[in-house]
């Protein structure tokens, strides 16, 4: 089975080919037989009852520095092609939203990873609200006093933006900080979303694990360190990747989430798992495919393909 593939995501020339999720696939991909072609979510477009895309045919390499070569600029209908992946990275903003809008035109004649109503319907920080029995105590609000009340209940908590992503704009309050009001003015200054706040999990410093599901089931895991004095994991921020198992109260929040990923479209997620608290459901751009593949030799983007080749025969 060959296939024509197009790749919705941030510029592909300049990805860490060593770390990135997305080249990862790509490259998994073309070993397999399929075509490539790349753009960036400012060339999608709806013209007179058309989705399409000016871009690049692509090749790539896994050489530092000469990893992709270019084919002539041309502008496409990805009704014509059989996948499309839809992995430019958060912000979840308004711009985001509408390529989910536009994508959900070809879908499914055209496949499109991960189904594209539903990676707007489940905003991954809010996605994990339908399974409370598996998350840490957690608010959403922007109400001052909601999220107050909330800091007495819990004392430590973390408060961060709704749709960020990467853990930008992540804060621990413990009980001695001073700066609820000022971070609550900061943000509401910014924006006009409510935030979220969840109770502090201490085991945050053991690691904040990445679990990767394909089509529902888990294939592996990493975890992510945070560095000395610093409560963010996310690598984005210096955390440090290593390897780990999945235990069983992961399993659990796997056979629990699972079927409803499998069922709403959403072929590769990544978890994130604090202890045995499941504080994150990541949709949009998951990463850890390339970590876990150094340290278990999993090849997570070859079951990725497996799943999607499946559903396209």
């Amino acid at each position: 089975m060959s296939l024509k593939v197009a790749l919705q995501m941030d510029p592909i020339g300049s990805v860490n080919i060593n770390a990135d999720s997305t080249f990862r696939i790509a490259i998994e991909a073309q070993a397999r037989g399929h075509s490539l072609f790349f753009y960036t979510p400012d060339k999608l477009a709806f013209v007179e009852g058309r989705v399409v895309a000016r871009g690049f045919p692509v090749e790539l390499r896994r050489e530092i520095g000469n990893h992709v070569s270019y084919g002539a600029e041309v502008e496409v209908d990805l009704a014509d092609f059989d996948v499309v992946w839809l992995r430019q990275d958060p912000p979840f903003d308004m711009g985001y939203i509408t390529t989910t809008h536009l994508l959900e035109l070809i879908h499914p004649r055209t496949l499109v990873v991960n189904d594209p109503f539903w990676v707007r319907n489940f905003p991954e920080k809010l996605l994990v609200l339908r399974f409370p029995q598996l998350t840490p105590p957690t608010a959403i609000a922007r109400d001052l006093e909601t999220i107050r009340a909330f800091k007495a209940r819990h004392g430590d908590i973390i408060l961060k933006p709704l749709y960020g992503n990467g853990g930008a704009g992540v804060f621990r309050l413990d009980e001695n900080d001073r700066n609820l009001s000022s971070l609550y003015e900061l943000f509401t200054g910014m924006s006009r979303e409510p935030m979220i706040v969840q109770k502090f999990l201490s085991d945050v410093s053991k690691g904040d694990k990445r679990v990767i599901l394909v089509d529902g089931e888990p294939v592996g895991a990493i975890n992510r360190v945070p560095q000395a004095g610093e409560t963010r994991s996310n690598m984005h921020v210096g955390g440090r990747a290593e390897k780990v198992g999945l235990t069983e109260r992961d399993l659990e929040i796997c056979r629990t989430i699972g079927p409803v990923l499998k069922e709403h479209g959403q072929i590769f997620v990544g978890i994130d798992v604090i202890g045995d608290w499941l504080t994150e459901i990541n949709l949009t751009s998951p990463t850890g495919i390339q970590e876990l593949e150094r340290f278990d030799g999993t090849n997570a983007a070859a079951t990725i393909w497996e799943a999607i080749e499946a559903k396209r025969r």
